[in-house]
């Protein structure tokens, strides 16, 4: 949390304005009560209306001057906050964009998207609240005493002793607070966690007749959350009733006091209100920061949560490497995969040369590692052992964004941002004319669907995509690669939805480029893989056949099996 207040570098104006216009709305504050007490003693006592008049505008011009600061003060708190807030949005952002795959796996969808707002929310209600009471609030409670020392001595002694025990109420609750909040921000991760699978997952769960299911699971998820947050709120809300038992305490044994000397003539009664009146003021300050201290363990806490996202380095250093041009050969040398706190390797050691310009077709069973072997060219994934070699030149000795500049690849989700047909294109490349989006589009087999739309590239894409098909959402992801015009192209099980007359079709397009970009291809039809250099068959992890169709048909018992049970007709007696 320490580490973050500089980002509020940038409002040392408002950080300075907004507590001194408190402490003037506070200063003003302090001398009501003397006011107060004149009216009593002078006005009330002599009945002298005009001197009670006086007083009253002069009361009134108090609280006016004091709204105006408060007000002011407001305005500046909230400007700091408010800007506090947005730089450390877009600097967990921007780290967070740094990370690997392997960091974002670590710690979780659910958790980047609490700490992005509710942490940050938290943060942010925080800074505005110590601009405002921070230093208000013990200026009030020393103020008053201070004050009360002014009207008697020995009454304000009551106030040394109120003071001491009001202060370690409070900060015993909030030193007892501060690691019980950060559970609580944990067990609320867990329900974001649980309500984003939930929605992502609505109509898997619906096919499946899981809703009862999944309504118990998050029962159970908000349950632990209510559990800690009732059990920290028991404990925070001890602040309160202690403070103002402890005040009201103090003002009994004012009036006591007060009330024996104003008996014997020692004491005046306007003096006696004016002490009761700063000890309110006491408690009202101390209700206030009770709340205050409350915000502050939650900001700390949600902070110090924050902070250790943008402590955590990516664990794929990039280095200060040279770019690496070359034709799009890829080589790997011994390679495998173990993801993060995984139990087994991902990918065994393999090594694979792949030429420039060859088409290379990957194929098993679901969990074999075929999408892990294609991320590890671009390096979304690094080798946990051996290396993956792109011209020439291992991956981490690369610029990072030139390698991944000069690689098109179609992820096996298709994700459509919202915007038009055209913003979601650039993405592939930003310089890229109507022409280019044009052909990209024709040899994605999309240009007749999205001329078909009303603005053609300019048509407006929903979020997700949700206004396409599934198979229209993967011709549009095959156009954005192929606008990057890539030397390496990686079709990661990009036709999926396709039928096989425009999979056979697309896959020719591709075949007509020139230059002709090294393709790797990740399907389940052998039927898009025949035609390829090579085919790469993997089992569990482990890469069990090289080859071309006719000879794994002949060679590979787990490619023969996955192509008979696509055509059966071939089955021979």
């Amino acid at each position: 949390m320490k580490k973050l207040l500089r980002l509020l570098k940038n409002y040392k104006k408002e950080c300075v304005l907004a507590p001194l216009f408190k402490m003037l709305e506070a200063l003003f504050e302090l001398f009501v009560p003397l006011v107060m007490a004149a009216i009593i003693d002078t006005g009330v006592e002599y009945g002298d209306t005009p001197f009670i008049a006086k007083c009253a505008v002069l009361l009134v011009a108090l609280g006016v001057i004091g709204l105006v600061c408060s007000l002011t003060a407001q305005y500046f708190s909230a400007r700091a906050a408010v800007g506090f807030a947005a730089k450390i949005r877009h600097a967990l952002f921007s780290h967070i964009q740094e990370l690997s795959y392997s960091d974002l796996d670590g710690l979780g969808t659910s958790t980047m998207i609490n700490r992005l707002t509710s942490d940050v929310n938290q943060v942010q209600n925080g800074v505005n609240l110590v601009l405002r009471l921070a230093m208000r609030s013990p200026f009030v409670v020393f103020g008053a005493m201070i004050m009360a020392f002014t009207v008697d001595v020995q009454g304000a002694l009551t106030f040394v002793v109120v003071i001491p025990l009001l202060a370690i109420v409070v900060f015993g609750v909030m030193l007892a607070t501060i690691p019980l909040f950060k559970k609580v921000q944990g067990k609320l991760d867990i329900v974001m966690r649980r309500t984003r699978e939930n929605l992502t997952g609505v109509r898997v769960i619906r096919a499946f007749h899981q809703e009862e299911a999944q309504t118990e699971a998050f029962a159970e998820d908000t349950k632990g959350l209510l559990k800690a947050q009732v059990f920290t709120g028991r404990i925070t809300a001890l602040m309160n009733p202690l403070t103002v038992v402890i005040v009201n305490a103090g003002i009994l044994a004012l009036l006591w006091t007060g009330a024996v000397k104003v008996d014997g003539g020692i004491l005046t009664a306007g003096a006696v209100i004016a002490l009761v009146n700063y000890m309110s003021q006491i408690l009202i300050e101390l209700v206030k920061l009770a709340n205050l201290i409350i915000t502050v363990t939650k900001a700390w806490a949600c902070g110090d949560r924050i902070q250790a996202v943008l402590d955590k380095s990516s664990s794929m250093p990039v280095e200060n490497a040279p770019a690496c041009v070359g034709d799009g050969t890829v080589t790997f040398e011994n390679a495998s995969l173990t993801y993060p706190n995984a139990a087994e390797q991902t990918l065994y050691p393999f090594s694979l040369t792949v030429k420039a310009g060859e088409t290379v077709g990957i194929i098993g069973g679901t969990g074999s590692g075929k999408s892990s072997l294609v991320n590890l060219i671009p390096r979304l994934y690094d080798a946990t052992s051996g290396r993956v070699v792109v011209n020439g030149t291992d991956v981490r000795k690369q610029d990072v964004k030139t390698l991944r500049d000069m690689i098109g690849i179609v992820p096996q989700h298709a994700a459509l941002l919202k915007g038009t047909v055209r913003s979601n294109l650039l993405w592939g490349n930003p310089d890229a004319n109507d022409e280019q989006l044009w052909n990209a589009l024709e040899m994605a087999q999309a240009k007749e669907f999205v001329a078909e739309k009303d603005g053609g590239l300019d048509a407006p894409v929903s979020q997700g995509g949700k206004n396409f098909s599934g198979g229209q959402r993967q011709r549009l992801t095959i156009a954005r690669a192929l606008v990057r015009q890539p030397r390496i192209l990686i079709l990661d099980d990009a036709s999926s939805a396709l039928d096989y007359m425009t999979d056979a079709a697309l896959r020719k397009a591709i075949a007509a480029l020139t230059p002709r970009p090294t393709t790797f291809i990740v399907s389940q039809r052998t039927a898009s893989l025949q035609n390829a250099d090579k085919i790469v068959v993997l089992e569990d992890g482990e890469v069990v056949a090289v080859g071309v169709h006719k000879e794994l048909l002949q060679t590979c018992d787990v490619y023969r099996e996955i192509h008979l049970s696509q055509y059966p007709e071939e089955v021979t007696e």
